[in-house]
């Protein structure tokens, strides 16, 4: 997986994204290539909520002539050297007025920020701090941005994987940065790669659905067309971001914190042996603020890697190729299908023999002889499972009980399913 993870990374790479625009729409159209997500346009004006989506933006070159003559802050080589959504520009000015323009980090003086205007037009460059200082500060300075912000539309995709159910778990994660492989590909990009993992699944039971959009305005967007739909189908979902990085995992809850999705995500991680953290929801962050929002409070968490702002290369140059592993991200995907193995899983069951212990042995369920290295157990897990299964516990409970991977169940529950001991309780 990580070769094809790094061919995509590297066919998205070069393009600068944003809310909108062609850019944003040619890397749909790449990441189509794994998941075929159905593309729908907002188109500008939209009203969504309490939002407006704006004017949609392109750009084909944007630079500075120094009063030397050289080119600097060159769109062509790195597109965070534009304010992103900067209005169209071609004039002469002075050191003075530049600066004013001009973005830069003091604390990180050879990185180029990211940095938007997406309501408010205006124009601007952003620089390394070191170059900054480089400037000199008299003569005259040419700046060039070839952009357009015209009527045009925002673009969003998603798509619906059907289960038994109508019931549904949500998959959400944005497209809309230019070059930064955490804080914005890695989402995507894991994403897709899931897709094809929940495909491959059988019988599934839950329905599955997909969304990549422009962080904040495309998922607004998003739920004003689908949110009351969601309403009464969603049973919880993840926002996946910053999947790549090499730190520890972060699952960051949803406001119900004693949810399915939450309760699942918990368990999972307990029994992974991976080194994790599991921190409360806050508005800090992605677009759970949206799903999370109280109208619809959906049960939306989010597990990531670093989380954003709490790497210093966040929204910088820094957070490159270089700072992400396809390893990382690999993992990052096995342990989100280990997520979704565990909801299809789990399941509530009443015990059919609920008067004492079942006779076990005359169906086949219990061994002649008992091994205590080995057989005792088992039996345990399998007496456990029949005494709590009342109708009422589900088996992410039933483990946590016994403090077992629910996945430490799946054969018992087949087995006394089969010889009808177990009966599964429709929810």
């Amino acid at each position: 997986m990580k070769n094809e993870l790094e061919l995509c990374f590297d066919k998205l790479w070069p393009i600068c994204r944003s809310i909108s625009g062609d850019g944003l729409r040619k890397s749909f159209e790449i990441l189509q290539e794994i998941i075929p997500l159905e593309l729908s346009e907002v188109p500008t004006g939209s009203k969504v909520f309490d939002w407006e989506v704006p004017k949609e933006w392109n750009i084909k070159d944007a630079y500075i002539i120094t009063p030397q003559g050289n080119k600097i802050c060159d769109f062509k080589k790195n597109n965070l050297h534009v304010v992103n959504y900067s209005s169209p520009v071609d004039k002469t000015v002075e050191y003075v007025e530049l600066i004013q323009h001009l973005k830069f980090l003091i604390d990180q003086p050879d990185a180029i920020p990211y940095v938007t205007s997406y309501y408010e037009e205006n124009w601007g460059f952003c620089i390394s701090k070191n170059e900054f200082d480089q400037l000199p500060k008299e003569g005259e300075y040419r700046v060039v941005i070839k952009s357009t912000l015209e009527n045009g539309s925002l673009t969003y995709g998603d798509l619906v994987l059907k289960g038994s159910s109508k019931k549904e778990i949500l998959l959400s994660s944005y497209l809309c940065h230019p070059s930064m492989a955490n804080n914005e590909l890695s989402g995507p990009i894991c994403l897709a790669f899931l897709y094809k993992k929940i495909l491959a699944l059988k019988n599934r039971k839950y329905t599955y659905r997909f969304v990549v959009a422009p962080e904040t305005i495309g998922v607004i967007s998003y739920l004003s067309k689908y949110g009351t739909h969601l309403l009464t189908q969603l049973v919880g979902g993840y926002v996946l971001t910053c999947c790549g990085d090499r730190g520890d995992f972060t699952y960051k809850m949803s406001k119900n914190e004693d949810s399915l999705i939450d309760r699942v995500s918990k368990h999972i991680l307990k029994f992974s042996q991976l080194n994790h953290k599991i921190v409360p929801f806050s508005v800090g962050g992605s677009d759970e603020r949206q799903y999370c929002s109280p109208g619809f409070n959906f049960s939306v968490g989010s597990l990531m890697r670093t989380p954003y702002q709490q790497y210093k290369e966040y929204h910088t140059s820094l957070d490159n190729k270089n700072f992400i592993s396809f390893n990382s991200m690999s993992e990052t995907i096995e342990l989100y299908f280990s997520f979704v193995k565990a909801l299809e899983l789990n399941d509530v069951y009443k015990n059919s023999n609920s008067f004492c212990e079942p006779q076990l042995g005359k169906r086949g369920l219990y061994p002649s002889s008992v091994n205590p290295d080995t057989n005792r157990k088992k039996i345990h897990n399998r007496m456990h499972l029949l005494s709590y299964s009342d109708g009422k516990n589900d088996l992410i409970k039933i483990a946590d009980l016994n403090n077992i991977s629910i996945f430490d169940l799946e054969q018992d529950v087949k087995d006394l399913t089969k010889s009808e001991l177990l009966i599964k309780v429709n929810s």
